[in-house]
């Protein structure tokens, strides 16, 4: 049997790395030292009709966070691609996180994340909207 791909929609959007935006954020979310971001958009790109909102690959150095913060309006999903670190949960409780966990606080929920280890921290964020 063979597959038709005569109906597949135009090609998705691409963020090359080189077209990335970089945004350094410091004390993000009352956390310490600087959140280092590229960034595929930003939320005050993304349309009301778009479920993602903002994308990006941050980075915290060692001994630097993110404060523990409520997402009011939002979803937040961090992936985490290298180091190690401790992730605050939305009942405050603090988890060890490694390379290829995901953590995920739902709308009206907090977290937070500190580098708690000798290397950076680098994570995929995505915040989505309903």
């Amino acid at each position: 049997m063979a597959l038709s791909f005569a109906a597949t929609p135009a090609l998705a959007d691409v963020f090359t790395k080189e077209e990335l935006i970089k945004v350094n954020k410091e004390a993000a979310g009352g956390g310490k030292g600087t959140l280092m971001g590229e960034y595929a958009f930003t939320r005050d790109k993304a349309l009301k009709d778009q479920a993602i909102k903002e994308i990006s690959w941050l980075t915290l150095k060692p001994g630097d966070s993110i404060g523990y913060h409520k997402h009011t309006t939002n979803e937040d999903t961090y992936i985490i691609i290298s180091g190690r670190g401790t992730f605050k949960d939305k009942d405050g409780k603090d988890i060890a996180v490694k390379a290829g966990d995901v953590t995920i606080v739902r709308k009206n929920e907090s977290h937070g994340l500190a580098n708690t280890g000798t290397e950076p921290l680098v994570f995929v964020d995505v915040i989505a909207e309903q």
